[in-house]
Formats: structure tokens, C-alpha cells, sequence
């Protein structure tokens, strides 16, 4: 093997272990504010269509007695190739899985799952917040390394 491709595979690797770690992050942050996880992954599957995943599903029993409040999170790390271009990617997954979510689990809602610091750093910019207004992205927002939602 050469010394590139060895490189490559190591930092490819390292990448896996973040984003399993920030995974693992999101899933603390919702279980300490009183989330039960139900799916891990959640599953779409809808006629049709490829069946896909969304990272994290959970169920949160709501304590005034109006039913269950339920989510389900896409877990993006921003970890690897440019922000902008995962950016681009995440708000296409985001768009076509609440689509798709309409369509089998019409009462779940559906949020994006980002760290503090991708939010400060990216998220808080002028046209990204206009395309995630227009587009009525709801955020998940984890305050690491405390792994709490903000």
C-alpha cells in the first residue's frame, strides 16, 4: 500500500470515529432531556422509494397527558470534505426525508442534529439561516462536551 492511500484510510477512519462519537453525543444529549430512543436507526420505508435512514429516532412522553411528542433526528457531524458542500448535502437528506416522513410517520417530527460549534461557526451566518427559514429546518442543538441540547 502506498503512503497516500494509507493516509487517506487513516484519515477516512479518523472521520468514522467522529462522527460515531458526535452520534453517540446526540443520542446522550436527547436521553438527559428526557427522550427515550425507539429507533437507531430510524427506517423509512416507503413504496416505491430506496428505503432510507434517518440517525436517531426517539419518543418523548409528554408529562401533561396530550399524547406523545415524537422526533426523529438527523445526525449530521460536519466532519471531512467543505461545510458548504455537506451543508448542501444535509439539506437535501432534510428535505427529502421530510417528505417522505409525511407519508409514514405523519405525526413525527423531524430535525437536523448539528454540534454548538458548527452552528456558531456556519449555521449563524446570514444566508445560511435565510435557507433554513425558508425551508423550516428544525434545528437540534448540542452543546458539546457536555452532550446537553441548547
Amino acid at each position: 500500500m502506498q503512503h497516500g492511500n494509507r493516509t487517506a484510510l487513516l484519515q477516512r477512519k479518523e472521520e468514522n470515529m467522529a462522527r460515531d462519537q458526535f452520534h453517540q453525543a446526540v443520542r446522550e444529549a436527547l436521553e438527559k432531556d428526557g427522550w427515550t430512543i425507539t429507533d437507531d436507526p430510524f427506517k423509512l420505508k416507503v413504496i416505491n422509494t430506496p428505503d432510507y435512514e434517518i440517525d436517531l429516532g426517539a419518543e418523548k412522553m409528554v408529562a401533561a397527558k396530550k399524547g406523545n411528542e415524537k422526533i426523529a433526528v438527523e445526525v449530521k457531524s460536519f466532519i471531512g470534505q467543505s461545510v458548504a458542500y455537506q451543508f448542501h448535502a444535509a439539506l437535501g437528506q432534510y428535505l427529502n426525508y421530510l417528505a417522505l416522513l409525511e407519508i409514514q410517520e405523519p405525526d413525527w417530527k423531524l430535525y437536523l442534529s448539528i454540534s454548538d460549534s458548527i452552528y456558531e461557526s456556519f449555521f449563524k451566518k446570514e444566508g445560511i439561516e435565510f435557507v433554513l427559514n425558508k425551508y423550516k429546518v428544525s434545528m437540534l442543538i448540542i452543546a458539546s462536551p457536555v452532550n446537553t441540547i441548547n
